[in-house]
């Protein structure tokens, strides 16, 4: 979770809020065919639960006020990776600084698996 101090209180965002935020435009992006587990932990409890849990493929972390993003992807074999992360990067950069006014130092964009498009 990271809290915001503001005059008026605190506001604290969590982790799902960001997994989801960047979850979303992550998937959405051409190429890009899921997300992957960070952990062979989170990949056993997907397995088990025959579900993804909601922080699949993202982790948040705050170093000072700056935020620094790891996302897992799973993308379709013969596309060109190098233009998906940087798509990635900047459409998730872009989005979580104007969702949340929070800087964004790092992104890392991990491509952990190549899928035939009709795989899953």
């Amino acid at each position: 979770m990271i809290s915001i101090k503001t005059p008026l209180g605190s506001v604290i965002l969590t982790n799902e809020y960001f997994s989801n935020l960047v979850g979303n435009i992550t998937a959405e992006s051409y190429g890009v065919k899921g997300m992957s587990s960070r952990t062979p932990i989170e990949g056993f409890w997907s397995k088990i639960l025959k579900k993804d849990l909601p922080n699949k493929g993202v982790k948040v972390t705050e170093k000072g006020k700056e935020l620094i993003i790891d996302i897992h992807i799973k993308v379709v074999y013969g596309v060109n990776i190098s233009a998906i992360v940087k798509s990635i990067s900047e459409k998730v950069k872009y989005t979580v600084e104007q969702s949340t006014a929070l800087r964004v130092k790092a992104i890392n964009v991990y491509v952990d698996e190549m899928v035939s498009g009709t795989d899953q």
